[in-house]
């Protein structure tokens, strides 16, 4: 006699209950999709079809669909045909839909055609979160993460790549050459059909890979992706190179929700003021603090953060490679204010001489010519036999100095910055699988990461104790939406 818990026969009749609500409990998620779904206003919000044509055939109302990704991406299904496959037997996606059941292709096609529709939501939802003061007292740490593009290395070309692909093809066109000419002069009937179909290949191949060679040369990043053109190669973590995207995203300290974020084709550099005051924007004020990582750090682009009303704390880099050529670094030099010169390091006052315009900075140059040219340590401070060591320091490097002073002053600020925003990208990664973007270009990968963003932020944790936002955050919304 078994002792294990039985099922029941598989042919019994059953009373199922009366309504499919009595399968969703009262504080399951889909009822917080459903609610907050039904008080967008989608028209506003830039979805098609919302007000349908009267000929034709009946299509789905775009709060379906909506409903339907949202529930998809928040459960880690992001298949169009997958969401198909589980509208049939999904009980809380029967009760979300009212037990209509989309194909794929209508269902990709909805993500496709209402990509400003679905930014816009996703907007709402952050701006519904400041609404009920859940920004308040906040920083915003921001970082970009590779994601990884529908595009193999092997079909991402270089100036340098493509060049070592002629060469290699013109080399075994030539061995193909020579073994045919062999061929000819022995005395044997050798069959060469095999031979010349594999040469007129590789001439073949070698005209596409000189019209690739002008493609890729004419390419203002001087690069080509043949499968996702906006794809582009970088590099990733282990200075590993891989084809993606740069996905930066601003993260509030306190709930470590994504506030804003964007997909983008380049380096960090050059981004911070751009994702900085779209934060602005979403939050309506100017008084915010942002943190970043070195990789952000761009003088023009601090000083324009903190003329836009900001706070940044970004680690300054020491770009300078004086150490690597064996001379005294720039941080052995001291500066004093007071008196406006530098101290070098054999105790000589370098004074301001003049002012010059490098990369677009305006810059002061102190110098000390016959302190330098009598100076016992020059070799260690200068390569150069006729030109003094200068100091060159931005008018505007106060401001950088003051930033400094507070990260030194406030270590704890970078371990705030890996908690906060490294998570997000870390959790969106493991939900998208090994694969990362399903689609291609960058409009569409944007579309992608939008409805990654709204499901992160509806399922974040509402504290660090591991209780789910939906534990109870979700009565906030519903009865704010209510």
């Amino acid at each position: 006699m078994s002792h294990h818990i039985k099922g029941q026969p598989r042919h019994q009749s059953t009373f199922f209950p009366e309504a499919i609500d009595d399968f969703v409990t009262e504080d399951n998620p889909v009822r917080v999709i459903d609610m907050f779904v039904d008080h967008l206003d989608l028209l506003d919000l830039g979805f098609e079809t919302v007000n349908p044509k009267l000929n034709g055939r009946p299509g789905y109302h775009p709060s379906t669909m909506l409903k339907l990704y949202i529930y998809g991406y928040l459960n880690r299904i992001q298949s169009s045909r997958r969401l198909e496959k589980e509208s049939h037997r999904n009980v809380e996606l029967m009760w979300l839909l009212e037990r209509l059941r989309p194909d794929f292709k209508t269902i990709a096609n909805f993500r496709k055609d209402n990509g400003k529709g679905i930014k816009n939501v996703c907007r709402k939802f952050v701006e519904l979160c400041r609404q009920l003061n859940m920004f308040d007292d906040s920083a915003f740490a921001i970082d970009g993460s590779k994601f990884k593009a529908v595009n193999n290395k092997s079909k991402n070309y270089t100036p340098t790549k493509v060049q070592a692909h002629i060469e290699r093809t013109e080399k075994s066109i030539q061995q193909y050459l020579s073994q045919m000419d062999t061929k000819d002069g022995d005395e044997k009937d050798i069959d060469t059909t095999v031979s010349t179909s594999k040469l007129a290949w590789l001439e073949q191949r070698l005209v596409e890979l000189k019209a690739l060679e002008i493609q890729v040369n004419e390419h203002p990043d001087k690069q080509v992706s043949q499968t996702d053109p906006d794809a582009r190669l970088m590099k990733t973590q282990h200075m590993q190179r891989q084809v993606c995207y740069n996905v930066q995203s601003a993260v509030d300290t306190k709930h470590h929700l994504i506030v804003e974020h964007d997909v983008t084709m380049t380096t960090d550099r050059g981004q911070l003021t751009l994702v900085a005051e779209q934060v602005q924007k979403t939050l309506g004020k100017q008084d915010i603090t942002i943190i970043a990582d070195k990789g952000y750090f761009s003088r023009n682009d601090i000083k324009a953060t903190q003329d836009l009303g900001m706070t940044a704390n970004v680690p300054q880099t020491d770009t300078s490679g004086s150490e690597k050529k064996g001379i005294f670094n720039k941080s052995l030099f001291k500066y004093d204010k007071d008196q406006d010169l530098y101290i070098c390091p054999a105790g000589e006052e370098l004074p301001h001489r003049r002012n010059v315009t490098e990369d677009g900075l305006e810059q002061k140059v102190y110098v000390n010519f016959y302190a330098c040219r009598d100076c016992d340590i020059r070799d260690k401070c200068t390569r150069s036999l006729k030109e003094p060591r200068k100091m060159r320091r931005w008018v505007h490097e106060d401001e950088i100095d003051a930033m400094q002073q507070r990260l030194d002053d406030n270590p704890e600020i970078s371990v705030v910055r890996r908690q906060t925003v490294e998570h997000p990208f870390g959790t969106i990664k493991m939900w998208m699988g090994s694969t990362h973007f399903l689609m291609k270009r960058r409009k569409n990968v944007s579309i992608e990461m939008n409805l990654h963003v709204l499901a992160y932020n509806t399922e974040e944790n509402d504290d660090n104790n591991g209780d789910s936002w939906f534990d109870g955050g979700h009565q906030a919304i519903m009865g704010d939406l209510a």
